[in-house]
């Protein structure tokens, strides 16, 4: 075994699997050092002591109780260690590995290509202004502050103790002499850095200060390295991706391509019952790669494009891990849609003729106190989507959603005004996909129209005046992102055809022709008389605009007509 590779493991669940990942590194010529958590029974531990007993060049370290985040995993790497280095002269590189870890490629390609790199060791090493990966608010804190508490068994205190420290500046110093270095935990150095580390003679101080450091694996060796170290890569030959959560990614049987792909000697974490990959890549006949250099960015891509899709998602789309969280969804809606507020009510047919101007899907009030008036007045849409007005409020956010992912590819356009359900109010303001047409005030056509005493209209005007107000409040919000038009009843009536244009020209995404064909608006005679009355009876209709009382029959002809002449 002269010049050749040792091999550390930490064990602590799965020894059937780590027994089988032991003899596989123990026939590729590398003497293994085994430690197993303190927290494993006795029973357990000896049982697994003699099914191993056969292999000549197997030991077996002093036990720590290890727990994440504390010093014990790093107490069980030195004890391992050091017995490696003792047990083992000739071995010139030692490869810190778990039980739940896999060589991707023969064994003896990894001791091959360490052996043609002597003085190197590879390491993930890194400042922690240059390391994006921290989870969980502690970056230089964790070597400033004392952490005496579990982070998962004593959380409270955790943090209560952390608190404490911040708000009275209690920090303790950095020794002297070394730069705190954060990286992956897993490592592979060379029998003079190592040994240089753990025989130094400021060792105990060292041992002292990463004792109270947070999560000291990733950075007792990652640091007291760059002391010794001729050469540091700052990587690891061991594969291991971690999610959004900081959480480990396992690999599991339909993982078997990805890893060949990432042409990396040892992956982690395997998956105890992924049969396949233990078949695979622990068979006597493994597929040499002919020295091919780690590659691990191969596949950051696709890792990159699954924490997207699991963070983020697709735009519109819901799903169970962000429902609960508000703003976690990678944009309110899918596609892009219209809102018409006041227009129904001002022309006659305006639906119809919508659909024929734009082409689009025109459904009228989908938010109606009576029922959701879609295209045809249907009783289900796309998704089976129902026209009850109680499970549509039930979650009218969803509703929304749900119209637009479903008819995904064609646009939708729907009625909404101040006597509808209020409920997507602000999600519609803030939705960059929603186009939004206002009519200020038309919301009194219907009523000036109407047969009904005018004491019943007062107090309905002045409830939708009311709710339309806060509408409004919405759309003009910092917070708006959708594209907003609002024109006032009054500015409308004088050049309705521009406005119409102006509209249109936004839905098609491209200038279309100049409109031949317009609706018919309703006869307004007498409406502003009907607004003074609602003055006179101690109502103030100012979201009308300015209003004239009378308007002279000429007047009124030229100002209805002018607008639409196509020319």
């Amino acid at each position: 075994m002269t010049g050749t590779t040792g091999i550390v493991m930490l064990i602590h669940t799965a020894f059937d699997r780590a027994e089988q990942v032991l003899r596989h590194w123990h026939k590729g010529g590398c003497p293994v050092v085994v430690h197993v958590d303190r927290s494993v029974g006795h029973a357990d531990y000896q049982a697994f002591v003699q099914a191993v007993r056969d292999l000549p060049h197997v030991r077996f370290s002093k036990r720590h109780r290890c727990e994440w985040g504390t010093w014990g995993i790093v107490a069980a790497s030195i004890s391992a260690s050091e017995l490696m280095l003792e047990a083992f002269p000739d071995v010139r590189h030692v490869f810190l590995a778990s039980g739940s870890c896999m060589p991707l490629r023969p064994v003896k390609e990894l001791v091959k290509y360490l052996r043609d790199r002597p003085r190197t060791d590879f390491i993930e090493s890194a400042t922690t202004a240059d390391v994006p990966w921290t989870v969980g608010g502690l970056d230089e804190e964790r070597f400033t502050l004392r952490f005496p508490f579990s982070w998962r068994k004593q959380r409270w205190m955790f943090d209560k103790w952390v608190e404490i420290q911040r708000r009275y500046n209690l920090r303790r110093s950095i020794p002297d002499g070394i730069t705190p270095h954060m990286g992956s935990q897993w490592w592979c150095l060379t029998r003079q850095t190592l040994s240089a580390i753990l025989q130094d003679p400021r060792r105990s101080v060292y041992d002292s200060y990463f004792s109270k450091v947070w999560i000291p694996d990733e950075s007792y060796f990652q640091t007291l390295v760059r002391l010794y170290s001729q050469n540091v890569e700052s990587r690891s030959l061991t594969l291991s991706k971690f999610d959004f959560q900081g959480k480990p990614h396992i690999f599991y049987d339909d993982h078997l391509q990805l890893l060949r792909r990432s042409d990396c000697f040892v992956a982690r974490k395997i998956w105890p019952q992924a049969n396949r990959l233990y078949d695979t890549f622990l068979s006597e006949s493994g597929d040499a790669m002919n020295g091919t250099e780690p590659n691990p960015g191969k596949i950051d891509r696709i890792f990159a494009k699954a924490t997207e899709r699991r963070t983020r998602g697709r735009a519109g789309l819901y799903m169970q891990s962000r429902l609960p969280n508000e703003n976690w969804e990678n944009g309110f809606s899918s596609a892009r849609y219209s809102v018409f507020e006041g227009f129904a009510e001002l022309f006659e047919d305006f639906e119809s003729w919508l659909a024929r101007a734009t082409g689009t899907r025109v459904h009228g009030h989908l938010f109606s106190p009576l029922r959701a008036e879609f295209d045809g007045r249907q009783d289900t849409y796309a998704g089976a989507l129902s026209s009850n007005p109680q499970l549509r409020d039930y979650n009218a956010r969803m509703f929304l959603t749900n119209l637009i992912w479903n008819t995904r590819g064609e646009r939708q356009c729907f009625q909404f005004g101040p006597g509808d359900s209020q409920f997507v109010s602000w999600d519609m303001a803030k939705d960059p996909n929603a186009q939004i047409s206002v009519i200020s005030g038309a919301w009194a056509v219907p009523l000036f129209l109407s047969n009904r005493n005018f004491g019943d209209l007062r107090a309905e005007a002045a409830e939708l005046q009311k709710v339309e107000a806060e509408h409004l409040h919405a759309l003009r919000s910092p917070y708006a992102k959708a594209r907003i038009r609002i024109w006032t009843l009054a500015e409308f009536v004088e050049a309705p055809m521009e406005a119409l244009q102006t509209v249109i020209d936004e839905i098609g995404g491209v200038r279309l022709k100049r409109l031949t064909e317009a609706p018919r608006m309703v006869d307004l005679k007498g409406f502003g008389q009907f607004l003074q009355n609602l003055k006179n009876q101690g109502m103030h209709p100012y979201l009308m605009g300015d209003f004239p009382v009378e308007r002279s029959p000429s007047n009124a002809r030229t100002s209805r007509r002018k607008p639409y002449l196509v020319k």
